[in-house]
């Protein structure tokens, strides 16, 4: 009986789901590679193929100020002009700082599962920083953004919080997890 592999991904064990000529072999090629790769790997990737379409004039200061300038104006409408681009560089920087925390976090979680302690950290910080290093690069041939050191280096700062914040939840959970056992 064919369960899918859905199904077989699941507590996958050859002996309880497979039968016939079928039995081991997609066990050999598929399984241990496939569960790895999109469990851990492909939130890594999608976050990355955000992260870079973000990085295009779709979320340049020009585009992003069409919304946010009417709302903080809503909220505040005695707002000087001033204020409001010192608001929105905040908010657009605070926004580096969240994207990158969250990608080393998902590339921690996929590097751990083959390298343990700090070294899965150091890996992670450094792809990130590689990344933040390439989308800034990416950003310096599109007409309304720019490519600045400086926003890598607050990707790096949002890398490395993310990794802290990540090392802390992780050490908490395993303290649970061993108080409860």
């Amino acid at each position: 009986e064919d369960q899918g592999l859905g199904k077989l991904v699941a507590g996958h064990s050859c002996a309880r789901h497979c039968s016939g000529a079928r039995r081991g072999l997609h066990c050999f090629f598929v399984m241990p590679k496939l569960v790895p790769l999109v469990k851990y790997w492909a939130p890594v990737i999608a976050w990355m193929l955000l992260i870079f379409v973000a990085s295009g004039d779709l979320m340049s200061a020009e585009h992003t100020s069409r919304f946010l300038v009417p709302f903080l104006r809503w909220i505040a409408s005695d707002i000087s002009f001033a204020t409001l681009a010192s608001i929105q560089l905040l908010i657009r920087k605070c926004a580096h700082l969240t994207e990158y925390a969250i990608l080393a976090a998902l590339l921690w979680r996929a590097i751990h599962q083959r390298q343990a302690g700090w070294r899965a950290a150091v890996i992670a910080l450094v792809a990130a920083a590689i990344y933040a290093s390439f989308d800034e690069f990416h950003q310096s041939f599109i007409p309304s953004r720019t490519g600045t050191p400086q926003d890598v280096m607050i990707d790096c700062c949002g890398a490395l919080l993310g990794l802290l914040i990540g090392s802390s939840w992780s050490r908490r959970k395993t303290r649970d997890s061993n108080l409860t056992s």
